[in-house]
């Protein structure tokens, strides 16, 4: 934690749902925070009190995704009736830890008025956003003018010039919904599986996009690939523990969030 602070990192994002089979690092069957019965999982919810503890201790906030796409075979057999519980149960778990927001969703929309419902009647100060979808999904309306602050993917490689577009995208949301946007995993680099780009990048293209995002007043998310890699992938470092001066493309870009106050809007 010291060390991605040092870099300008004040947020880590969590997701709540890691069971998928995609070859992620260290996913499995029970690596989730909730049971396929609506219920929690105990030692996973104490891990996450231990980082909610550690976090703020050190002025970082965590982002908990509690849905992902890439769980959606196990999200379905939960059923609405389970999904409603675990939405339930964890707002009231976690409602003494005030560094922390709801991401529902990580690239999909299902029941999500139905869940921050829930949420706010156990919590109505909680911080509260979603992913509506994939790359350059900027969210419905309804849904956008109900969320505190919006997080979509922007577009990425297959729209060209991702620097230009995605920072426009950013500017139409902040311009339309007047709360603040963040530019959720934007442009990402290295592998061209899981949606990624199927040529070759810079980290200068994430550099152009994040000053682009910070001009027009939004945040940025940024997306680093290890997880997604696997444990023997060329940016996950021996010991697993994510580090970002192991990779010198995401040491780049990490160099200049170094320095975000320097070039963000005031």
């Amino acid at each position: 934690m010291d060390k991605f602070k040092s870099y300008g990192i004040n947020v880590f994002r969590i997701w709540a749902q890691w069971d998928n089979d995609r070859g992620f690092a260290d996913a499995c069957p029970t690596c989730t925070l909730y049971n396929q019965d609506g219920t929690l999982q105990v030692d996973h919810i104490g891990d996450l009190k231990n980082i909610l503890r550690d976090a703020e201790a050190k002025g970082i906030v965590i982002e908990l995704a509690l849905f992902s796409h890439e769980s959606l075979p196990t999200y379905e057999a939960l059923g609405n009736k389970n999904a409603d519980n675990v939405i339930r149960l964890l707002s009231e778990e976690l409602k003494p830890y005030r560094n922390m927001v709801f991401q529902i969703w990580n690239e999909h929309s299902d029941r999500v008025l139905e869940y921050m419902k829930i949420m706010k009647a156990v919590d109505p100060d909680r911080i509260v956003t979603n992913s509506p979808g994939f790359a350059g999904n900027l969210g419905d309306p309804k849904q956008n003018n109900a969320l505190d602050f919006l997080s979509p993917h922007t577009s990425r490689q297959n729209v060209g010039k991702h620097w230009e577009v995605g920072p426009r995208e950013i500017d139409y949301l902040l311009h339309r919904y007047q709360k603040p946007v963040v530019d959720d995993e934007p442009a990402r680099n290295g592998t061209s599986n899981f949606g990624g780009p199927k040529s070759p990048t810079s980290p200068f293209d994430q550099i152009a996009q994040i000053l682009a995002v910070w001009k027009v007043g939004g945040y940025v998310n940024y997306h680093h690939d290890m997880f997604q890699l696997g444990r023997d992938g060329a940016s996950t470092p021996p010991s697993g523990i994510p580090d970002p001066e192991f990779n010198p493309y995401h040491l780049t870009v990490f160099k200049l969030l170094a320095q975000r106050d320097r070039y963000m809007l005031d």
